[in-house]
């Protein structure tokens, strides 16, 4: 049996395969994957994956052809069904499965889709991926004669959100799913929860016709803020287009970013959980590491990127970690994978134990410092890594602090800008945040005239998160 398979090379990304349907992305490839991702699950010694699939009007076909290259080396696959990524991942740690594929485009537009995939409990990404793509080009699978069973994940997953919902007293809270893989969860999950719930855009419509479903967008809240203010809500929650990762807002709409609803979260865990490491990106605001270690917790800086927290979760047994970017990861009670339907019940449950909890007045007590947004900005692949290399070794030159893990952090006069590659696409991330607008504006200074030494300009924006 001869087979071999090239992808489209822009598709074989750090974390996952990705790609637009019918031009960089087919069903073949998806095929192409369950062939080799199967030839590799059974070189580990295993024959069982579950497959689940996102609410992209692609995703059916691409699930069907993914099976068919799982079957034909010998897997037998467990069909969990439509939902989000989240209930993929969490069918294959309740089933012992050896591996897990979830066919989704994430947040991504209508036309995109894509795959996550996780060997045994460990994400499958970086040089794994580009193994793949490797086996494809040369033929390198072993076949056999699998078979597939629906397996169907959703009640259990329900089920298993709800076992660590612990409120007291009833909370009003609105949940805007964006029409996204998480839609039909998180609408069952609410008919369970004490309080008055209100789903927006609670069918999955892979059309996505009310916004796209990124909460990091601010103009993707503005739908859930108005429904806040109109139902004098509590909160306000809102999930990407597979539902692993979280928007907050307030009962005032104010929108709480990744590292401000790390700093809830982790106040509770580390009750728990005393002197525990707690793990945000680079990205996160130093505000969120001075509250870790005020609050008695280990605070560790890791690198972005959601499969290289999960490692590093697992390596220093944290039990909680987040990004700016809204993966939210509970290895507290929970399995250590980013799941923001099960983030979006421990922050309720939260607010739901004490009968005096007020979120408004719990965002009043956060420390306030100035910052950017995230600056994301063209950079050539071939180009990217170097400019950082080329700004580290000024800086080491110029005896500035410097936090290397991920890019370049620099402490400067109350507070540090950050440049980083961005492992996903061709730009280069930049971020500052300071004490004062005077800083602030002192630290951009420094970014953009190193910036511009490697032939860059820093682009133009409006204080603020």
């Amino acid at each position: 049996m001869s087979f071999t398979h090239k992808f489209h090379p822009s598709v074989l990304r750090e974390y996952d395969i990705r790609g637009i349907v019918g031009e960089t992305l087919s069903t073949a490839d998806a095929q192409a994957i369950g062939r080799c991702f199967g030839t590799i699950v059974r070189r580990n010694g295993g024959s069982r994956v579950c497959v689940g699939y996102d609410g992209r009007l692609s995703s059916p076909s691409m699930e069907a052809a993914l099976v068919d290259g799982l079957k034909a080396v010998g897997i037998h696959v467990e069909r969990v069904g439509r939902g989000p990524t989240p209930m993929l991942y969490f069918a294959t740690f309740d089933t012992k499965a050896d591996g897990g594929i979830m066919v989704t485009g994430s947040h991504n537009p209508p036309t995109h889709n894509g795959f996550k995939m996780m060997l045994g409990k460990k994400p499958f990404f970086g040089a794994d991926i580009k193994e793949l793509g490797e086996m494809a080009a040369s033929g390198d699978i072993d076949p056999g004669l699998g078979a597939a069973t629906d397996t169907p994940a959703f009640t259990r997953y329900i089920e298993r959100l709800l076992r660590d919902f612990n409120g007291k007293r009833p909370v009003t809270a609105v949940w805007d799913p964006g029409n996204g893989a998480g839609a039909e969860a998180v609408t069952a999950l609410v008919r369970h929860l004490p309080g008055k719930h209100t789903v927006l855009n609670g069918t999955i419509d892979g059309t996505f016709p009310a916004h796209h479903p990124d909460p990091t967008v601010p103009a993707n809240l503005a739908q859930l803020i108005a429904e806040v203010h109109k139902s004098k809500a509590d909160v306000g929650f809102a999930f990407d287009g597979d539902a692993d990762r979280i928007g907050v807002v307030d009962g005032k709409g104010r929108i709480l970013w990744g590292d401000q609803i790390m700093q809830i979260l982790a106040e509770d865990v580390l009750k728990h959980h005393r002197g525990a490491p707690i793990i945000a990106d680079v990205k996160a605001s130093q505000a969120l590491f001075d509250e870790v270690a005020r609050m008695g917790g280990q605070p560790i800086i890791w690198k972005t990127g959601h499969s290289l927290i999960k490692n590093k979760m697992a390596e220093t047994k944290a039990p909680l970690a987040g990004e700016m970017s809204g993966h939210i990861f509970f290895a507290d009670r929970y399995y250590g994978f980013d799941d923001a339907i099960y983030a979006a019940v421990r922050f309720l449950s939260i607010m739901a134990e004490d009968e005096h909890y007020d979120l408004v007045k719990r965002y009043d007590r956060m420390p306030v410092l100035m910052n950017t947004p995230e600056l994301r900005f063209p950079c050539a692949d071939d180009r990217k890594f170097a400019v950082i290399d080329e700004v580290k070794a000024r800086l080491a030159k110029s005896g500035a602090k410097v936090s290397d893990i991920d890019g370049v952090r620099v402490t400067g006069k109350g507070g540090w800008w950050l440049l980083r590659a961005s492992n996903t696409q061709a730009v280069l991330v930049a971020r500052a945040e300071a004490d004062t607008e005077a800083h602030l504006e002192g630290l951009k200074t420094e970014l953009a005239a190193q910036l511009k030494q490697s032939g860059l300009d820093l682009p133009t924006e409006s204080v603020g998160h």
